[in-house]
């Protein structure tokens, strides 16, 4: 597979990309038309559309095309998911200079395609564009199969707070690949290749959770924007999350608290919910705060004090 995109062109491209797809019994039409058409039994789709940016999200020399992949499609599965819904189909709209490898387009395509697989997706259509520089836009639908949604209003006071997957994994392997290392591996390939719990969010939906998001721009951020949509506090104890020693290690080695990771990390897109207090949480949840309020002033705060450490990320602040 030699040569440019530019060599290639649209269509040439178009075709080599779309014959690496797969498919799954939801798409009842694929690419190849001027749409695609994808089941929706539950009449309703759920629907979540993300961008990521060469030089902003992503970095060649850090990442390969197909972790880039893997992380395009991830962050937008895992926003499916956080609605308690099943993931159905992506579509892919792609910018790329005219002089990009074809290879690398074809594995970025592999790495989406893969990702989806594990979410039970397939990616259905999507368009290609002639660019500066790489631009990866992705939408991901979703099936309820019956539920209701599952938003980031419904948290009550006494609610408890708990989480499923990683928090800070992807901040400190950030850390590392700023400072030139590509180890511990474990970290690294966090960032460059997160895995999101996707089972997890329609099954905290069937154990009542009552708000819940996808942790993409840090915990304490994301929680933030639950607890003013429900209009409470929600407050995190910091002795129950869970700091591995290596994250611990590498913390020290760069002259960082590495919960600073843990509450303002993003990009692991972990799930976490608010419970009734009653509920009976699977083992691979962690309880880790309370809902309290209601609140005038909503707000996440850290053992009872609002977080002093910098916040999550947001795309228009300080770069």
């Amino acid at each position: 597979m030699k040569g440019t995109v530019g060599e290639l062109g649209e269509f040439g491209l178009i075709d080599r990309l779309t014959s690496r797809l797969t498919t799954t019994p939801a798409v009842r039409l694929g690419p190849g038309d001027d749409a695609a058409v994808v089941a929706a039994p539950d009449r309703r789709v759920v629907a979540s559309t993300d961008l990521l940016l060469e030089g902003r999200h992503f970095r060649r020399d850090w990442s390969t095309a197909y972790d880039v992949g893997r992380k395009s499609a991830a962050q937008n599965l895992a926003d499916i998911a956080a609605m308690g819904a099943v993931p159905t189909a992506l579509l892919l709209g792609l910018v790329v200079p005219a002089q990009l490898p074809v290879t690398w387009a074809a594995e970025l395509m592999d790495g989406i395609r893969d990702e989806s697989q594990v979410a039970g997706a397939a990616v259905v259509g999507g368009d290609v564009v002639r660019g500066d520089s790489i631009t990866v836009a992705i939408t991901a639908l979703g099936d309820l199969r019956g539920h209701e949604p599952v938003t980031r209003s419904g948290a009550h006071p006494g609610d408890i707070v708990a989480y499923t997957g990683w928090l800070g994994w992807s901040a400190a392997g950030h850390a590392v690949l700023s400072r030139g290392f590509r180890s511990p591996r474990a970290f690294v390939e966090a960032h460059r290749r997160p895995e999101p719990p996707y089972h997890a969010g329609p099954a905290a939906a069937g154990l009542g959770a009552t708000a819940m998001t996808d942790v993409s721009d840090g915990l304490v951020a994301d929680l933030g924007h639950i607890a003013q949509a429900s209009t409470v506090r929600i407050d995190l104890r910091s002795d129950l999350v869970d700091v591995p020693s290596q994250m611990s290690d590498i913390g020290q080695a760069v002259g960082i608290d590495p919960l600073q990771w843990v509450f303002t990390g993003g990009e692991d897109h972990a799930i976490v919910a608010t419970f009734p207090p009653d509920v009976k949480l699977p083992a691979r949840w962690k309880v880790i705060g309370e809902v309290r309020g209601p609140s005038a002033q909503p707000q996440v705060t850290v053992d009872g004090a609002p977080w002093t450490g910098d916040g999550g990320w947001d795309h228009f602040g300080d770069a």
